[in-house]
């Protein structure tokens, strides 16, 4: 089997079977690139069929050294088992060469986040005398009172909101479906977008069950989420680096402070692993001194 067969079972394979976005996977298909172009600089003749553990080795290794982050480094041995693991379940292999391969030991660092003063103060520069102000502020609400990811907020749909009930339905990563509480602020300002704003935008075919519209009545672009966060930010002279994600992290960390259980946590951010979880949910030193001045024995 040559390359270019295997690349193209191997998109098939990702998008029906495993139910990945195009990003994830034309990321997978630029990984499994990275192999092609190790062979080629390196003048050896393989078939993704032919490919041995020790091949594998010496490309990391090469990966290693032009210089790439740990993290990169790790993305693309994904993207390889993810390869070597379709082939084997197609029977193209018997064994599997990247079994072996480990990633490189990465330091977890913890996400910026925003303290509550900090929230209040970016939501509070939002102007609400124009139609767009009162998207952005129901949009926002909705990010950092749900916990959304920019992608679930951009392809939020009206037929998944039950509001009378408090809750939204939202399609994470994976296509996987999860149902989120939405606290009364947030509903009180999503109404108003929907009853006061939104009837009077003229929407495109097809856009009609998205929430948030721009002008031209189309859903909204993630980019679009980015840069109207990074103006508020602009607006109030926050010098931290911040995008729709903070507003994520932010959220995780207020209720895992707040006394929330890291479980139900888990299940509104719509994580597989709790230790994915546990990286949004940092405690800063502050509170973990306070924590201990209050509670321990001896203090």
């Amino acid at each position: 089997m040559d390359w270019q067969s295997a690349l193209k079972g191997f998109k098939v394979y990702l998008r029906l079977e495993r139910s990945l976005s195009s990003n994830t996977i034309e990321a997978y298909i630029h990984d499994v690139g990275k192999l092609q172009q190790y062979l080629s600089a390196n003048e050896l003749d393989r078939t993704a069929l032919q490919i041995t553990a020790d091949d594998l080795k010496n490309f990391v290794f090469w990966v290693a050294q032009l210089g790439m982050l740990p993290a990169t480094q790790a993305r693309v041995i994904s993207g390889l088992k993810a390869f070597f693991k379709y082939l084997l379940l197609e029977d193209l292999l018997t064994a599997d060469p990247s079994s072996l391969l480990e990633s490189p030991r990465m330091s977890r660092k913890l996400p910026d986040t925003l303290n509550i003063i900090e929230v209040d103060k970016l939501i509070s520069a939002i102007d609400l005398s124009t139609p767009e102000g009162m998207r952005n502020k129901a949009m926002l609400e909705v990010l950092y009172g749900c916990g959304l990811r920019v992608t679930e907020l951009c392809n939020l749909k009206i037929s998944n909101l039950f509001l009378d009930v408090e809750f939204i339905k939202i399609t994470g990563k994976g296509n996987k479906e999860r149902l989120v509480p939405i606290g009364a602020e947030a509903v009180k300002f999503l109404k108003i977008y929907l009853d006061d704003i939104r009837i009077h935008v003229n929407i495109k075919a097809g856009k009609e069950d998205f929430v948030f519209l721009n002008r031209r009545g189309s859903s909204l672009s993630r980019v679009m989420v980015f840069i109207i966060i990074k103006n508020l930010a602009k607006e109030i002279g926050l010098k931290k680096n911040i995008s729709p994600h903070t507003f994520r992290h932010s959220f995780a960390t207020h209720l895992v402070e707040g006394g929330a259980d890291l479980r139900a946590v888990q299940e509104m951010l719509g994580h597989e692993s709790i230790t994915t979880t546990e990286i949004y949910t940092h405690l800063d030193r502050n509170y973990l001194r306070e924590a201990i001045i209050q509670y321990h024995p001896r203090s």
